[in-house]
């Protein structure tokens, strides 16, 4: 049976292994280009977006809901690692391998926790995969938006490095950018686009 000692004791534990996801190093950099993000900064990131950003969703959206999924939603990374959207090599982005191997990773990482608060966040977690519901396409929305971001600011990024196109850029990002938050999309895309016209003239 669980006591307050072992309860506490869980819940640190899972606190612990959590701090592991700032070693995580994402595809993105900073904003001004001078290191890799890690999966902590880049959840800590989001969060702010989806206060900041919260007009842009759709009415009945709740952002504390959307907040709580966006701390939650690259735990899994702690096993699986980042696995970059664009990225040509490898492992593909979104693959049925990928979502096998972080829904082992969300067993484990979720399951250090006390049962109520495991059921809880490991829901919180597959909402936000499944994307169906208002709240997890609006978090989905700001989960690609800001990584857009970045790369405009520091200059094109991953774009670069992945030699990432306008099509692209589109299909894999814009699109659900759009679905959760049009009108952050149509703003966001005009500065995509011009960079994207300025790279071809260089």
């Amino acid at each position: 049976p669980e006591t307050p000692e072992s309860r506490l004791a869980r819940q640190f534990a899972f606190l612990l292994e959590a701090d592991r996801l700032k070693q995580v190093l994402r595809a993105t950099t900073l904003a001004d280009g001078s290191r890799r993000e890690n999966s902590g900064e880049h959840s800590w990131h989001l969060t702010l977006y989806a206060m900041v950003l919260a007009d842009q969703a759709d009415p009945g959206v709740d952002i504390n809901r959307v907040i709580r999924m966006l701390i939650l939603h690259d735990l899994v990374e702690i096993d699986v690692g980042d696995v970059p959207i664009h990225s040509q090599n490898g492992t593909a982005h979104g693959s049925a391998e990928v979502a096998k191997a972080e829904a082992r990773a969300a067993d484990r990482i979720f399951g250090l926790l006390p049962a109520d608060i495991a059921r809880d966040t490991r829901a919180l977690w597959e909402e936000f995969e499944a994307a169906a519901t208002p709240d997890a396409v609006f978090a989905k929305a700001l989960d690609r938006v800001q990584p857009v971001m970045h790369n405009i600011a520091s200059g094109g990024g991953t774009w670069i490095e992945y030699q990432v196109t306008a099509d692209q850029l589109e299909a894999r990002v814009g699109t659900k950018i759009a679905r959760g938050a049009p009108g952050l999309w149509d703003w966001v895309k005009g500065k995509a686009l011009a960079w994207f016209d300025q790279d071809k003239g260089n």
